[in-house]
């Protein structure tokens, strides 16, 4: 076993029993176990298992995303203090200045990946899981907790005549190649289709002025193009049970992303406006949105009360 093997060795373990588990169910509930919508339905199930799981993170994603976006005036300021200065020191200092200004918007730019990092080990696990699921039928193995008859069947389980363990790129002169041609095809097309909807609509109504004028913001619109087209090309090579499942996290992530848009809008932003609207039309008051700046409270300087003039007592004079 590889070094690799070793680390995602745990990770196929966890995917695994996680579908064998949503399999029992199924079956338990009368469907059949050698079923390709069983194994389906297993997988979606993980789908929603790990998409779950991440929603606190998901929501530190969204906070780190708009102190990122609230940050970009500060940081260009920084950068025109310190451009055209390329010394060690210079970058050193800009540095820290940079790291200080993150640690006060408490944010970095590595929080806005980090539900992508989180889940990509279980991708990549879920990956060798399905790919692996030949080999070890014809070795007579299991993978991970899935026994040797529960490979066998995933491994003869197909949906609309495309084995679930069948690739595009490695389809052709398989059995019921047309239709792991065909079914691959879609799912490309519903995987990239959905991922680029929704960085678009994110950009289109969930971003402010400022930050769309942000050299971040060129990042995020080269992006839009570049991974719907990484994850095109790549999804030749995936199996069918692998395109499920991201075609199902990427729907998952399109419905999360508009919840959001319409309820927890970035402030500044055309959503936040319409949601004023809303509320303002329905007669509710505008609720503080996530992420938005608490303006500080302004401390009451207390007036000094004017010294009241003391009126002279009269001394008892002794009676002579």
């Amino acid at each position: 076993m590889g070094f690799f093997d070793t680390i995602m060795f745990p990770f196929k373990w966890v995917v695994s029993w996680i579908m064998w588990i949503f399999h029992e169910g199924f079956v338990f509930l009368g469907m059949d176990a050698a079923s390709g919508w069983t194994w389906t339905l297993s997988i979606i199930g993980l789908v929603i298992v790990i998409r779950a799981a991440l929603i606190p993170v998901f929501v530190k994603q969204i906070k780190a995303q708009r102190g990122m976006q609230s940050l970009q005036p500060d940081l260009r300021k920084l950068q025109q203090k310190y451009k055209g200065k390329t010394d060690q020191l210079s970058r050193q200092a800009m540095t820290q200045e940079q790291m200080a200004l993150y640690k006060k918007h408490g944010t970095n730019p590595f929080a806005a990946c980090l539900p992508m990092l989180i889940q990509m080990p279980f991708f990549f696990a879920l990956f060798q899981v399905l790919n692996g699921v030949s080999n070890a039928s014809s070795d007579g193995e299991g993978i991970g907790a899935l026994s040797h008859d529960a490979v066998v069947q995933f491994d003869e389980a197909s949906i609309l005549g495309a084995p679930l363990s069948s690739s595009l790129l490695h389809g052709f002169g398989t059995e019921g190649h047309t239709s792991v041609v065909v079914l691959s095809i879609i799912m490309i097309i519903a995987m990239t289709a959905s991922q680029f909807i929704t960085q678009k609509q994110i950009m289109s109504k969930n971003m402010s002025e400022e930050a769309l004028q942000s050299p971040f913001m060129r990042q995020q619109k080269m992006m839009l193009y570049v991974l719907p087209l990484v994850f095109g090309i790549g999804g030749i090579n995936f199996p069918i049970g692998v395109l499920i499942y991201w075609t199902t996290t990427n729907l998952w992530t399109m419905g999360q992303q508009f919840f959001v848009i319409r309820r927890m809008p970035t402030p500044g932003s055309p959503a936040a406006k319409a949601l004023a609207e809303r509320r303002a039309r329905k007669g509710l008051p505008m609720m503080p949105l996530l992420g938005e700046k608490k303006s500080e409270p302004v401390e009451e300087v207390p007036v000094p009360a004017k010294a009241q003039r003391q009126q002279p007592q009269r001394k008892n004079r002794k009676k002579r």
